[in-house]
């Protein structure tokens, strides 16, 4: 393995108090994560473990995390989402993992109302997830947006989203897959985490909910109490993507669209779970179609490579 590929390790003393385990991969985006674990500090009911795993870190991240005494994992070079989540969850020790970006600043009561919700629920088998607040406008109802309070941490008003950030009234809403979002760490394990065939972790998310559905789970949930204001970072523009749609369609034989819109139900609220009567079965048709247009595709692909080499 090359020093690139090595991940290291600091497991600090262990937290049996913890609520949850906050895991936040972070990728030379030092200001977002200092912003982001002072908002943990400074507006959570319970107390909690955050992990941080530190991608490269040339811009000082490592030396700070170190410095604060958080638990860590570390490459020297960026490794993206799947792998980084998968190296944290051996420091994890709550019973509930939390997967958070760095790019977000939690609210006064994210925590409780997401406790309240997991108490609630009568089930290991769920996935919740809080209620992003976005500066700019989103094309998901389930995102409160746009509501701006600013859009780095030079311009963020933080007193202004602290008086302000329950204003929009917004209920619980169907399809939890985007972070935050918070799992059992026996359901995590049982689904093997994040699939690193997704790294750097386009589509990540929605193929963790397919294999949670797989492994039984019907509970997924956004909690409108739960509320984490997203600066949308966008560190995803700084890396070369996977193909992370065409993956999805590949794995489980069906879009990605087809699993959120009309199995998870992603942004009605929660408990409607209508479909329009062949809405489903036209989707499916659509997705065996893409599966049959893209095997076509990859042949061709295969065949040019073939004939050029």
């Amino acid at each position: 393995m090359t020093s690139e590929g090595m991940i290291t390790s600091r497991h600090r003393e262990p937290a049996p108090d913890a609520r949850f385990s906050v895991l936040i991969p972070s990728w030379n985006n030092l200001p977002f994560l200092k912003l982001c674990i002072h908002g943990i500090t400074r507006n959570s009911a319970f107390p909690h473990q955050v992990i941080v795993h530190v991608n490269e870190g040339a811009d000082g991240t490592l030396d700070w995390v170190k410095a604060t005494g958080l638990s860590y994992t570390h490459s020297s070079g960026n490794i993206g989402v799947c792998w980084a989540m998968n190296a944290m969850r051996p420091l994890a020790d709550a019973e509930h993992l939390v997967f958070m970006n760095d790019d977000m600043y939690v609210c006064p009561g994210w925590d409780t109302a997401l406790d309240e919700e997991i108490r609630s629920a009568g089930t290991r088998y769920f996935c919740l997830s809080a209620t992003l607040i976005q500066p700019r406008k989103f094309w998901s109802t389930s995102v409160i947006s746009p509501v701006n309070f600013g859009e780095s941490p030079e311009t963020f008003d933080e007193e202004g989203l602290l008086q302000h950030y329950m204003d929009v009234k917004h209920g619980d809403w169907s399809g939890s897959t985007w972070p935050p979002v918070v799992v059992h760490r026996e359901l995590w394990d049982l689904v093997g985490g994040f699939s690193v065939e997704f790294s750097p972790g386009l589509y990540s998310d929605p193929d963790f909910s397919a294999k949670l559905w797989l492994a039984g789970v019907r509970h997924f949930k956004g909690i409108g109490r739960s509320r984490v204001y997203h600066f949308e970072a966008r560190s995803t523009g700084r890396v070369l993507k996977n193909k992370g749609s065409r993956q999805f369609l590949r794995k489980w034989g069906l879009t990605s669209s087809t699993f959120m819109n009309y199995i998870l139900h992603r942004d009605r609220p929660f408990g409607d779970q209508r479909v329009p009567a062949g809405r489903l079965g036209l989707s499916l048709a659509r997705s065996r179609a893409k599966l049959v247009w893209e095997s076509f595709f990859r042949t061709g692909q295969v065949k040019k490579l073939w004939e050029t080499s």
